[in-house]
């Protein structure tokens, strides 16, 4: 690892503790809402803070317990009845996992999940942190999943303790109303979070934390058990997918502030050590927050050195301060909370929606409703899976489309004439780019339609095709097996070296009649094997690109 830079020291060491002061109430209020406690989310925003920064691939990122990752964590909890150890289990899963993705060079490829999908389960999480907290505003302790927490509501809505949700409402205004020039000396979830505890501590009787650990943590080893085993390594895959995705989210916002470009390798390799260690010493999962980094570049953070800084300020709140932190309401949290989810929501696509293409909606929409009621990993590859069906059928139907257009480029004159002489005798087919396998099924089917009754030889224009994939290439076996049955010849031109590897490969040589090296030498070759008659161009030949 390179030493650390002090060039922009002053820059990082105030960006870093501004940072800190962002991250106390949010580290708190994520900790509790995850179900492990609000010292757990102090030591993941501590671990995964300083490791994250100190051996990560963007360097002014501030990473930390995010919603997402929370959202994990709490259904993880409760399905496994509150078992901390299990949990912690499978945060140290999801770092080691993590780790392995950046060793991997999987970075880049995470980084291709479709914008709809990445919209709809952040918008989808967003959704759930809300639905979590309204029990919380009614002044309620309401189940860690989402659709439970729906059902519970009538019990709630029943019984409302008018002073919590006063309270609650007006911790959520105060987070929108707070003035941003104040916001530069004291953000607006941490002004909430005082004022809200003050006003309880002297006047309301509301439920609060009440007693929180302080001090150096407890290591916290790795636990097995066979009947939640399954759902351990699941929850881990799922939270090393998310904080990776969240975390390279974050990077490109960070790159584009300063003008800097992140590794995201690297980056996935520092999010894991810090997830890891996390895990170790009792702290929940962390990612690279979005706000926080903001904050972070806003203040003049600049080097890892700042993400660094903010860990060792909440490290000190942890020490010396945490008897302060036990009489924070929990009408509170759930007001910072609200606002939480409300600004992972995608309302900047939700606005614009009704203007883009229906089918990227439409998917938005799926993968917000499975990750509300069903789960994350369900969401995200049902989304990513239709998204590249979506997309190989419209690149297959642009491909088939182009048999049905003339050649686009005849300025041959030898073409030209070659082709009146030769008349509906040749069929030429022009594919006009790339053959996958989604027009692979009617590849064959459209060049029977488009051959002309008289044909005698069809000439297959490999000219613009960079490469073809397995299922292409059989079909370009089908169709040489078709002109054999039939009787016609099949000439094939303009084949790249990696198209003509792939055919050779699978049929230990080029189908066909004859390979030539341009379009010409093949029309060459069908004026040679064909008698000569009177040059003429009729109106019927048939002339296609695939």
């Amino acid at each position: 690892m390179r030493g650390l830079d002090l060039s922009h020291l002053r820059g990082d060491i105030t960006g870093g503790i501004t940072a800190g002061v962002v991250a106390l109430p949010l580290a708190i209020a994520l900790g509790v809402a995850s179900g492990l406690g609000p010292v757990a989310g102090l030591y993941g925003a501590i671990a995964v803070g300083f490791f994250a920064a100190l051996a990560g691939g963007t360097p002014s990122q501030i990473s930390g317990p995010t919603g997402p990752m929370v959202v994990v964590l709490a259904g993880l909890f409760a399905s496994l009845s509150g078992s901390v150890e299990l949990v912690l289990t499978a945060v140290i899963l999801a770092g080691l996992l993590q780790i392995v993705f950046g060793m991997l060079g999987l970075g880049q490829y995470i980084r291709l999940v479709p914008y709809p999908v990445i919209s709809g389960f952040m918008s989808g999480i967003g959704a759930i942190i809300i639905i979590l907290q309204l029990g919380r505003l009614l002044g309620h302790a309401p189940p860690g999943e989402p659709v439970e927490a729906l059902v519970y509501l009538p019990t709630a809505l029943s019984d409302i303790n008018f002073t919590a949700l006063a309270l609650g409402i007006g911790t959520l205004a105060m987070t929108f109303l707070w003035p941003a020039k104040w916001g530069r000396f004291v953000p607006s979830p941490l002004a909430a979070l005082i004022a809200g505890t003050v006003l309880a501590t002297v006047a309301l009787d509301v439920p609060v934390l009440g007693q929180i650990p302080t001090g150096l943590p407890d290591l916290h080893m790795p636990v097995f058990e066979r009947d939640s085993l399954m759902l351990v390594i699941e929850a881990a895959a799922i939270l090393a997918l998310l904080g990776s995705i969240d975390s390279l989210l974050t990077s490109l916002v960070a790159d584009n502030m300063t003008r800097t470009r992140h590794n995201s390798n690297r980056e996935l390799i520092g999010q894991g050590i810090g997830n890891t260690v996390a895990g170790f010493i009792g702290g929940i999962a962390g990612a690279g927050a979005t706000m926080r980094t903001v904050v972070n570049i806003r203040s003049g953070g600049a080097t890892r050195i700042s993400g660094m800084t903010h860990a060792l300020v909440l490290l000190a709140v942890v020490l010396g301060l945490g008897s302060l932190a036990s009489n924070i309401p929990h009408a509170v949290l759930a007001g910072i909370l609200v606002k939480v989810g409300l600004d992972i929501i995608d309302w900047s696509y939700l606005k614009r929606a009704h203007r883009g293409p229906r089918w990227d909606l439409a998917l938005m929409v799926l993968v917000l409703g499975l990750t509300v009621f069903v789960d994350l990993i369900t969401a995200v590859g049902v989304g990513v899976v239709l998204a590249a069906l979506a997309f190989v059928r419209q690149v297959a139907r642009s491909q088939i489309e182009s048999l049905k257009n003339l050649p686009e480029h005849l300025d041959s004159p030898q073409e030209k004439a070659i082709l009146e002489e030769l008349g509906e005798r040749v069929s030429l087919f022009d594919f006009g780019g790339p053959l996958s396998f989604g027009a692979a099924a009617d590849l064959g089917h459209h060049v029977r339609a488009f051959n002309e009754p008289g044909t005698q030889v069809m000439i297959l224009d490999f000219s613009r095709v960079p490469f073809l994939d397995l299922s292409a290439a059989l079909a370009i076996e089908t169709i040489a097996t078709d002109a054999r049955t039939s009787g016609k010849t099949l000439f094939l031109a303009g084949m790249c070296t990696e198209v003509a590897a792939v055919l050779r490969g699978l049929n230990n040589g080029i189908p066909g009649n004859g390979n030539y090296g341009t379009r010409l030498e093949a029309l060459q070759a069908a004026q040679l094997k064909l008698p000569r008659r009177q040059s003429r161009l009729p109106s019927g030949m048939d002339v296609a690109p695939a």
